[in-house]
């Protein structure tokens, strides 16, 4: 079996996590119980895993790295609750691991290179999750957790609102990855909210069309593509001044529902 750093891939952005210390404060905050359905994305060596199936009814474990697959099931191949998957998180629907209607509760020490696409993706399925236990790079968890008119609030903060409730949990330090990346990473947990999106698709392109130049005031960034913006900004109660930051979800929303209703001017 090959060891230290042979088996991380830049191309994956892989860095094995190996302080114990800190596994095993990520899975004392997730907390598994003999209940739960636990989806793990990315299990590498199995770091996070073997306290997942000492403590957790069922975990099925999601691995893109086909050289990975054997060490894994050679590693907890004695473990009855434990199912590995060999696909791509991109692409593989969530939903089929979904027993029944048992919820999902997912967990992750996410590549940073594919962290805000996984992000997007649990946005179309957030109802079958019961909570996420996720782990990033520390500038992507300030930006998804940032607030009403700071600079790193932008589009991703919004839609993460629109469907999450966000706690930002802890710190971990590079020295607790090997290869030991450049970059701090922070734990986040997401938990569904019960929040209704009327449009979704409308809402996600008019958040990306306000968040499209950050400098330019909302309307300028927003009537190229919807010339009723002006009508809707003033409807909605927003100064067309302002800018994306600045705007809270739930001002989002109704601007939303304002362009939606609002007719276009000839």
């Amino acid at each position: 079996m090959r060891s230290g750093n042979s088996f991380a891939k830049k191309s994956l952005g892989q860095n094995f996590l190996e302080d114990r210390g800190v596994i095993e404060k990520i899975v004392r905050a997730f907390d598994p119980t003999l209940e739960d359905t636990v989806l793990e994305i990315g299990p590498g060596r199995g770091a996070l895993t073997e306290l997942l199936v000492e403590r957790a009814g069922r975990v099925c474990a999601l691995e893109f790295d086909r050289e990975l697959v054997p060490l894994l099931e050679d590693r907890f191949r004695e473990h009855g609750n434990f199912t590995l998957v060999q696909g791509d998180a991109l692409k593989i629907d969530f939903r089929d691991i979904v027993q029944g209607s048992k919820k999902l509760r997912l967990i992750a020490n996410l590549p940073y290179n594919i962290s805000t696409a996984i992000l997007q993706r649990l946005f179309s399925c957030a109802d079958i999750f019961e909570d996420c236990v996720l782990m990033f790079q520390r500038e992507v968890a300030e930006r998804i957790t940032a607030k009403p008119s700071t600079s790193e609030r932008g589009y991703l903060t919004v839609l993460i609102e629109a469907h999450f409730s966000v706690e930002r949990l802890f710190d971990v330090p590079a020295t607790a990855f090997r290869p030991v990346p450049k970059v701090w990473s922070s734990v986040v947990r997401l938990v569904p909210n019960d929040r209704s999106v009327p449009n979704v698709k409308l809402f996600r392109e008019i958040v990306a069309a306000g968040f499209a130049q950050k400098r330019k005031t909302i309307l300028n960034n927003l009537k190229m593509r919807y010339p009723n913006s002006g009508l809707a900004l003033l409807s909605s109660g927003i100064d067309a001044r302002r800018r994306a930051e600045t705007l809270t979800l739930d001002e989002w929303l109704r601007l939303a529902e304002g362009i939606e209703a609002t007719p276009f001017l000839s």
